[in-house]
């Protein structure tokens, strides 16, 4: 991705637009966390129920810092598995708007592993990580097949070839000692098991 590239992505996120770009499980498609409209366009994009939650990506743990609360435990899956496919869902701080969870008080935080995704996230901050599709459709691991689905609703598409793994990311809610996994995806149960249980 060249510097051009990455400012008009930047560009399209700062002024409330939608963009598609790449993970190492699906494409994703993104907008800035904390404009209130762009949110709303990407669930009508979607077709998405306003009361399903939506996932954070972010690029760093400083910068999942600003966004949920930390603890020992979100901290070691963090420094096991992230960057890469699994989505902690924590208690959120008060500076994430309420629509991004659906008024809940947790969120849903990812760090993808992938180059041009922490670029971009790196450059706006933390954007939106859902799947690049319209609501029940099969994930896009292609670009060409999100730009299918939503069409002109997003207005720029970052092409990277096919995601490596094709599937999503595994979602683990830690709610003070326990542990539920919310949704299966690369990462096991047991591995997650083993970590925390380090």
């Amino acid at each position: 991705m060249t510097d051009d590239e990455l400012e008009t992505v930047a560009e399209a996120v700062e002024n409330g637009d939608l963009i598609v770009y790449p993970t190492e499980t699906v494409y994703g498609i993104g907008a800035d966390i904390f404009n209130e409209a762009a949110i709303k366009k990407l669930f009508v994009a979607k077709n998405r129920p306003f009361d399903m939650p939506l996932s954070v990506a972010v690029s760093s743990k400083e910068m999942m810092g600003t966004i949920a609360v930390l603890d020992e435990r979100a901290e070691k899956l963090i420094d096991a598995f992230l960057p890469g496919p699994l989505t902690i869902i924590i208690k959120k701080k008060p500076i994430v708007p309420d629509i991004v969870t659906s008024m809940s008080e947790k969120v849903g935080i990812r760090m993808p592993d992938h180059p041009v995704a922490l670029k971009i996230i790196e450059r706006v901050g933390p954007i939106v990580a859902t799947s690049a599709n319209s609501h029940s459709h099969p994930d896009a691991v292609k670009c060409e097949e999100a730009e299918k689905d939503l069409g002109d609703h997003v207005n720029v598409y970052v092409d990277s070839g096919p995601c490596s793994l094709g599937k999503p990311s595994t979602i683990v809610w830690l709610m003070g000692d326990n542990m539920e996994i919310v949704r299966q995806g690369a990462i096991t149960k047991k591995q997650i098991e083993d970590v925390l249980n380090a």
